[in-house]
């Protein structure tokens, strides 16, 4: 039987991915209840697979003992998009099917971030600058509703 492809989610950080990597689920059951792969095989290996403009890097077989757990790939060039697919494969089974590819840029997570400090600087200075204009209103220094007494113009 093919182990089936696993759950992968992505999520960038500065020069890194974040990959939170689910198990494929097992269809073998033992007194009513499913088995999870680690219950079957106790250890599987995981492949990942990281795809850039540049190609396709399978990256060295890593072993699991969880049914989900995350892991970085970091040393990355920020904002460049990368793609993700993830294959899980037994001591006792070799055929399985690889996951959906799942893409991420690096580094946008700063830029987001440097967004988000622009567009508020923005904000508190528009309050500022609205503050100061109610006030030198206030104080008749701009806008004036009524007009100059006729001995002063």
């Amino acid at each position: 039987a093919c182990l089936g492809p696993p759950e992968v989610n992505i999520s960038s950080c500065l020069k890194c991915i974040n990959i939170t990597i689910k198990l494929p689920t097992s269809y073998v059951r033992s007194n009513e209840k499913p088995l999870s792969l680690i219950d079957i095989y106790k250890e599987l290996d995981y492949y990942i697979t990281l795809k850039t403009l540049d190609g396709e890097h399978k990256r060295p077989p890593e072993k699991t003992t969880e049914e989900t757990f995350n892991i970085a790939i970091e040393e990355l060039y920020p904002n460049t998009n990368y793609c993700v697919s993830v294959m899980v494969t037994a001591s006792l089974n070799k055929h399985a099917v690889p996951s959906a590819w799942k893409c991420a840029t690096s580094g946008s997570v700063a830029q987001q971030d440097y967004h988000t400090v622009t567009i508020a600087g923005a904000v508190c200075v528009s309050i500022v600058l609205a503050v100061v204009l109610k006030c030198m209103h206030a104080g008749g220094y701009i806008l004036q509703k009524k007009s100059l007494p006729h001995t002063l113009v």
